[in-house]
């Protein structure tokens, strides 16, 4: 039951605040979309990031972690999760603050939750699943999480502003932060812990920036 409450607790908090917000009230049934396509491109992306892992791994320690960091994680699964919030987002000319940052997190937060059943219960960790679930509740699913958010926010200045270099933040931005947390992941889980710090920074940075930009 601890297991099972800590591998879902990041969602339990988001949904929650989003429930009891009446800022979000007309976007619920997005959300539950949103949140359904994350947990969809969960199947190409275990597809994708295997093909990548048999096609590319070697003898060489860096080469597979940069492999598993920044192609089978990074470069897939964000350009997934960007490929669902460019085709999928309900309206590109009429929204209101928050609503394209709200989709890209529920997004991220479906993606997150259905990667994290596949680790906690898998045979490979069961039997440390709770130290597993316990350690992802505060360093992957945030990770996703405040990923989508910089997304979303980088997205929404595209659409408000008309300038493709914010679509390339975007995607590219989110590639690269969760590459270097995969990265740092294998070799020194400190790094990884302050990488989502810094993108807790930028995503508070981000929102100001927004505040801005619908004045």
């Amino acid at each position: 039951m601890e297991t099972l409450f800590f591998t879902l607790l990041p969602a339990i908090v988001v949904v929650s605040f989003i429930y009891f917000s009446n800022k979000f009230a007309e976007q619920k049934l997005n959300l539950i979309k949103g949140f359904l396509l994350g947990i969809f491109i969960c199947f190409p992306a275990g597809i994708l990031n295997s093909a990548v892992l048999k096609t590319f791994v070697n003898a060489n320690e860096i080469n597979n972690a940069l492999l598993k960091g920044f192609m089978a994680g990074g470069l897939v699964e964000e350009l997934l999760k960007f490929t669902v919030l460019y085709l999928y987002l309900p309206s590109k000319n009429t929204f209101k603050r928050y609503d394209v940052v709200i989709f890209a997190l529920f997004i991220s937060l479906g993606f997150a939750v259905y990667e994290n059943f596949g680790y906690i219960f898998s045979k490979r960790y069961s039997t440390i699943s709770f130290e597993v679930a316990f350690a992802r509740a505060f360093t992957a699913v945030p990770m996703h999480i405040f990923n989508g958010i910089i997304m979303g926010y980088f997205f929404e200045f595209y659409l408000l502003m008309k300038n493709r270099k914010f679509l390339g933040y975007a995607v590219l931005l989110p590639i690269f932060l969760h590459g270097c947390y995969n990265f740092f992941c294998s070799q020194n889980l400190l790094i990884s812990k302050a990488i989502i710090l810094m993108m807790i920074f930028l995503a508070y940075r981000l929102n100001i920036l927004s505040r801005v930009a619908y004045k």
